[in-house]
């Protein structure tokens, strides 16, 4: 356990009660830190003994970097991130260029903050580190939450027979969110008929000027392969999604047998087998994506949720963290901005809903346009050319660190029209 006080002292110290938050990932780390920032107290449980985040490479695109960087975070970001120069769509065989989008000082230019490629876990320790120096922050671990109770008082979590009180809940917990069972009950998920592998490359092992400084996708019958840089350029990401009928357990860490792989890809590009023949053949996992649709409601009174516990999104649009990123940054402002839970995620729910809901469609799509074949692939990869631009607008340019003060901008406008509007009805009457 990292600095762990109790719940009295902690409330002694503060003169407020703590936000309580549910799992240890980027988005549960990230909105701790967006409330300590705003001088509000956290204290934060991750089940498992020390942080850790499955998976090898994420990207940060401008909309959840603006997020990191706010928090104080752009040296960091720019010490250990890597900066693509542009993103690519290419043919599955020829290896020909379908689509290309300028990112580099073009993409901070355009919407006010950098595009880096990470290693999932260089991010979290970054995250983390700053998390610890913070007084506000209590990080606990080895802490899986037991039970919860909801009063007009606030919330309160039982963890290893201990209990914590706090105003309020975040359930960050996951995929598999506890929090969320607690509020909604269990609920299974649809096997998308997909099946993900995910590989680090040495670039040292690649011979030189193999892979461009971009995020490449190349897009193939029934499957496609993508790969970016990482740790500074010194490793290659690789993720390869292939159309399976096998129903796979939802997990990230099922090892995975290279040669299966390797035959997967056989006849792609050279560029491809070349990036297989190299990766690291122990670091080598598999896992089923799974799906789930929009959930009708995130929140219930002083618990709400957040990330992939309300909003999963399959990978076909590199936006999954980038929206638990989103969430923290308005939910952290929602509270700031009452001191009523219930009403903050109210606010927070209406604010975010749509936003993820789109994310969520747009990546189911894409789990179909990336392995179109025949005519519809030609189709597919003449309007790919057209819609670049008007894509990465969508994504990129939304400022959740804005997005608040707009709504409240515009709720004052409905009251002022009210106002108005109940004048003229009076000066009608009389």
């Amino acid at each position: 356990m990292l600095g762990a006080r109790s719940p009295s002292k902690w409330h002694a110290a503060l003169d407020k009660d703590p936000v309580l938050i549910a799992g240890g990932g980027i988005g549960g780390v990230t909105t701790a830190l967006a409330l300590a920032q705003r001088q509000i107290p956290v204290i934060l449980f991750e089940q498992a003994q020390e942080f850790s985040d499955v998976g090898a490479g994420i990207q940060l695109s401008p909309n959840c970097s603006r997020v990191l960087r706010s928090l104080g975070l752009s040296q960091e970001l720019a010490d250990q991130g890597f900066l693509p120069q542009y993103t690519q769509f290419r043919h599955w065989h020829n290896g020909k260029i379908i689509s290309e989008t300028s990112l580099g000082k073009a993409a901070e230019q355009a919407f006010g903050a950098p595009y880096y490629h990470f290693h999932r876990s260089d991010l979290l320790n970054l995250l983390v580190d700053a998390a610890k120096t913070h007084p506000l922050i209590q990080l606990n671990l080895g802490c899986r939450i037991d039970s919860i109770e909801q009063s007009e008082d606030g919330v309160s979590v039982l963890v290893n027979k201990a209990t914590y009180s706090g105003g309020c809940l975040i359930g960050a917990d996951g995929i598999h969110s506890k929090v969320r069972e607690t509020l909604f009950g269990s609920a299974s998920p649809t096997f998308t008929g997909n099946v993900a592998w995910r590989a680090l490359v040495p670039t040292s092992s690649l011979p030189k000027g193999l892979i461009q400084p971009a995020a490449t996708a190349w897009w193939g019958p029934g499957k496609h392969f993508v790969h970016y840089y990482v740790r500074g350029g010194t490793m290659v990401n690789c993720v390869c999604v292939v159309e399976s009928n096998d129903w796979q357990e939802e997990s990230w860490s099922i090892k995975g047998d290279f040669t299966a792989l390797a035959a997967e890809f056989a006849d792609w590009h050279p560029t491809i087998n070349t990036l297989l023949a190299n990766v690291d053949k122990g670091g080598l996992f598999k896992w089923g994506l799974f799906d789930r649709p929009p959930l009708p409601q995130w929140s219930v009174g002083k618990i709400t949720l957040l990330g992939d516990a309300c909003h999963p999104t399959l990978p076909f649009m590199a936006q999954g963290a980038a929206m638990a990123i989103e969430d923290a940054a308005v939910i952290a402002k929602c509270l700031h901005q009452t001191e009523n839970p219930t009403a903050a995620f109210l606010q927070y729910e209406k604010l975010r809903k749509k936003r993820t809901a789109m994310i969520q469609q747009l990546s189911r799509r894409n789990a179909k346009v990336f392995h179109l074949k025949g005519i519809a692939a030609w189709a597919r990869n003449r309007a790919a050319k057209r819609a670049g631009g008007s894509t990465m607008n969508k994504l990129y340019g939304y400022d959740a660190l804005s997005v608040v003060i707009n709504s409240k901008k515009a709720g004052q406008k409905v009251k002022e029209q009210s106002k108005e509007d109940q004048r003229k009805t009076n000066e009608r009457a009389n």
